[in-house]
């Protein structure tokens, strides 16, 4: 289904397959994507701070998701956290950093849909 009317979703996530796989659903969506693997990348802030949504792991070589997000200009856009690590302290940290939400890897490519589309 193609609603997501061309809004760019920026993607922060190590793991070049994930990577390639949010990439791609989000594009057979309707999104416009751009993503990094790390929150050093060149652009990265740039192209966040512009973005309409954030899918941001939290676990990232170098600085952390949490610490990428943070570091944004307000107003930052919504972010979408997945970690491999979930728990009640990762929860807790990601609401504290202001994520909306935290999905734990491996999730459903319609968790994350749903979730970027009550993001938006």
């Amino acid at each position: 289904m193609m609603d997501g009317n061309g809004e760019l979703i920026v993607i922060v996530e190590d793991d070049a397959g994930l990577r390639r796989a949010v990439e791609r659903l989000l594009r057979l969506s309707g999104f416009d994507t751009h993503a990094f693997n790390s929150a050093e990348d060149p652009g990265a802030v740039m192209w966040a701070s512009s973005a309409r949504c954030l899918i941001v792991d939290v676990q990232l070589p170098g600085a952390s998701g949490l610490a990428f997000y943070e570091g944004l200009p307000q107003t930052r856009p919504p972010a979408i956290f997945v970690t491999a690590f979930d728990g009640a302290a990762a929860r807790q940290a990601v609401m504290d950093a202001g994520g909306r939400v935290l999905l734990a890897k491996p999730f459903l490519g319609r968790d994350l849909l749903d979730a970027v589309r009550d993001a938006l």
